[in-house]
């Protein structure tokens, strides 16, 4: 695959009670990597939360990899970081 195929997409902040969320793709299979102070205890639920999110599309995509870089955001941020940053990967955000 060459460099120019890669897709990239981000959205959030690395404020407090935030988080940074970065899609990039295409890669082989679904791929989620969290990093940050709560990810030792909160990480299967946040991967539950942002595979929910990503289910929630009408494709469920498959081939993206998810990096999150936690602040200690809510759930419900960590979704909506989610949800922004795959729009702007499809190239529907602001449509």
């Amino acid at each position: 695959m060459e460099p120019a195929d890669l897709k990239a997409a981000q959205a959030g902040t690395l404020e407090s009670m935030d988080c940074l969320v970065t899609i990039t793709g295409p890669v082989e299979g679904r791929v989620i990597e969290i990093s940050g102070n709560a990810a030792a205890r909160f990480k299967t639920a946040m991967e539950r939360r942002i595979n929910d999110v990503l289910d929630g599309f009408g494709n469920s995509p498959t081939d993206i990899k998810v990096g999150v870089q936690d602040n200690g955001a809510l759930d419900i941020v960590l979704g909506a970081r989610v949800e922004a940053a795959y729009a702007r990967y499809i190239g529907r955000a602001g449509r």
